[in-house]
């Protein structure tokens, strides 16, 4: 930071220009993934990189960025070398002196550490040649390679706060807000609601004070996509919120962040001092008379807090539980005032729609879907990371173009989309181009962005099962239909997967699907029973085989599987003796073992430590179980 307090559009821009003159634009730039590769021990490599630079004088002519996140995190840390757009994988410290001996000084490629292409087998070193990121739009996360979340010049230098000088300047509220709807920017956050007419009933409800707010909740499992924009790129997200709060007539604004996500929190908060400073925040923003600031407010982390009334109790210091919708909050949220409520990436996509017009964003997408959206892409698929990709692509090209397919020579059996509300859809399903409307119509959602991939190992009564818990974990608890509706579903989905199912099961899950989907106070109970349904509706089957004959076909569930060591594939290695936690199995070594029944507790472990070369240990279904009658 070079400046004290902006006090007009123009020296925004002087300041920018300032920056951007100061810069090198050949200059060298290490980016180093500070976001989840942090537990690949991505600090240590970044440290590792500034030591290496000291002692090679060469500090004038390489920069060095701990960044947010870079995307592929199956492979991290992820480390890019700009400009020439080197990616490296897996970096270790002791990684680091070769690659600034060999790339940074005689500009030579470290071969071993490159993505290598399993097709081709060959090694590619540019980042938009590597499939993970060439079949990707990144307009909200591309940024995070050229910016320190904690450097706002970083920001300010590639373009960011143009956007909010445009509208205080040049633009009315009401013509903020006119842009955003015709771009038909849909929230992010799960319901796809139309963000500007969200914005329109927050302007219009009666009351001098109102409010905007980011919600940056993200409780869904495996989802990390809103965290990893607060952690990589705050700015473009607190961008966003004033351009909202202008465009309303709001002067002031949350952020809603759980308080599990301290590098967001952090990030956040040093973002928001920055602005100050700049006079991006506060009174007289600009000179344009227009008032703002924020306040961020940590969540204590329930996933009931997600949904907008919740939220908003919680900010107002009570227990998160949602409120009954006769009046929308956007006409009474926050102490009974107009509150707008977005979801993170939501809030990001405005600078963009402000600086490029309406025109040019509705190019994106599909006709009820604009834009791109980010996905967190995770379970039995090679590539796992975050993506982000045009709306309307197929969910084939993001699960095999993007993530590699599946892993292991498995097959695909299923996707979930949309979180722990999320549907499951079949391999039938895999040309379905991904937008809010077209999810809907098969019994899922875009939800806030998870997609879960399942092979054939997986159970997909279990797969529900899981679900189900963890809604019942999180419910509130303060409705009748969520809160029994969902005990009541775990408790006979524990029994099915159990061996202990009833016909009749799957008729009274539907059951209390529709009671619960009709009469739940809030959008967690409504669209909680979406697994249990869609795992029914495509592959009933599985429900069936649990039931009648006591089997699981995905050979899962552990009370109707057993352990078994191959006579003639046994070598007597030892190995799965020593690694089983209840000595079930017994032998001498060289000589076949035998896993005791009694004993065994179906971890599974025996199995991941047999040497691929026997492949002795194999699953087998239990049939000493008496089978029902068939309806």
């Amino acid at each position: 930071m070079t400046m004290g307090r902006l006090g007009s559009s123009k020296s925004l821009g002087k300041l920018r220009d300032e920056i951007i003159s100061r810069r090198d634009p050949d200059r060298t730039y290490v980016a180093v993934c500070g976001s989840g590769c942090l537990a690949y021990h991505s600090n240590d490599v970044f440290r590792a990189f500034a030591r290496e630079i000291k002692k090679r004088g060469i500090e004038g002519k390489v920069g060095l960025r701990l960044t947010g996140c870079l995307g592929f995190c199956q492979r991290g840390p992820v480390v890019i070398i700009l400009p020439d757009q080197i990616c490296y994988f897996g970096l270790k410290d002791k990684d680091v002196p070769e690659v600034v001996s060999e790339t940074l000084i005689n500009k030579r490629l470290v071969e071993r550490l490159l993505y290598q292409d399993e097709d081709s087998n060959k090694r590619i070193a540019k980042i938009n040649d590597i499939p993970f990121y060439k079949y990707q739009n990144r307009l909200i996360i591309g940024n995070n390679t050229l910016i320190d979340p904690r450097n706002i010049d970083d920001y300010i230098a590639v373009g960011g706060y143009s956007a909010l000088p445009k509208a205080l300047a040049d633009m009315t509220p009401e013509g903020v807000l006119e842009e955003v709807k015709k771009a038909n920017l849909r929230g992010r956050g799960g319901g796809g609601f139309p963000a500007g007419r969200k914005w329109q009933t927050t302007r219009d409800a009666p009351g001098e004070t109102k409010y905007v707010i980011v919600n940056g909740d993200e409780g869904d499992p495996g989802a990390f996509m809103d965290r990893s924009l607060l952690e990589g790129n705050p700015h473009s997200v607190l961008e966003g919120l004033i351009l909202g709060a202008y465009a309303i007539g709001a002067h002031e604004g949350y952020v809603y962040v759980r308080q599990e996500y301290p590098q967001a929190i952090e990030n956040t908060e040093l973002a928001l001092e920055q602005m100050r400073e700049y006079g991006l925040l506060g009174p007289n923003i600009l000179g344009s008379g227009f008032a703002f600031d924020v306040t961020v407010h940590r969540g204590a982390g329930a996933f009931v807090s997600g949904e907008s009334s919740a939220l908003m109790t919680a900010i107002e210091g009570f227990v998160g539980e949602p409120r009954p919708k006769y009046i929308h909050t956007s006409v009474k949220g926050i102490w009974d005032r107009p509150s707008c409520l977005n979801n993170v990436e939501t809030w990001a996509n405005v600078p963009l729609i402000v600086n490029n017009g309406a025109d040019w964003y509705q190019k994106l997408g599909t006709e009820g879907s604009k834009g791109t959206k980010i996905f967190s892409l995770v379970g039995k698929v090679n590539n796992t990371g975050l993506v982000e990709v045009p709306m309307g692509i197929t969910l084939r090209k993001i699960i095999f173009d993007i993530g590699g397919g599946i892993p292991e020579g498995r097959k695909f059996k299923a996707v979930q989309t949309g979180g722990p509300s999320g549907g499951c859809l079949p391999e039938s399903m895999l040309d379905l181009p991904v937008d809010f409307d077209e999810l809907s119509k098969v019994g899922s959602m875009m939800g806030s962005g998870g997609i879960i991939v399942a092979d054939d190992g997986t159970c997909m009564v279990d797969f529900a099962r899981y679900y189900i818990e963890f809604l019942a974990s999180e419910s509130c608890g303060k409705c009748i239909p969520c809160r029994e509706g969902l005990r009541n579903m775990l408790r006979i989905l524990n029994n099915i997967t159990a061996g202990k199912g009833e016909e009749g099961d799957i008729e009274t899950l539907e059951e209390l699907s529709e009671v619960m989907e009709a009469a739940s106070l809030c959008a967690l109970g409504q669209t909680a029973a979406n697994p249990v349904l869609t795992t029914i509706k495509y592959f009933r089957d599985e429900y069936e085989a649990h039931i009648r004959e006591r089997r699981c076909p995905a050979l899962a569930c552990p009370e109707l599987i057993s352990f078994h060591i191959a006579p003639d594939k046994c070598k007597g290695c030892g190995i799965c003796v020593k690694d089983c936690p209840t000595e079930a199995i017994s032998g001498k070594k060289k000589a076949v073992h035998v896993i005791a029944q009694d004993k065994c507790i179906k971890c599974g472990s025996c199995l991941q430590v047999c040497p691929k070369k026997f492949n002795a240990v194999v699953k087998r279904s239990r049939q000493d179980l008496p089978a029902t009658k068939s309806s």
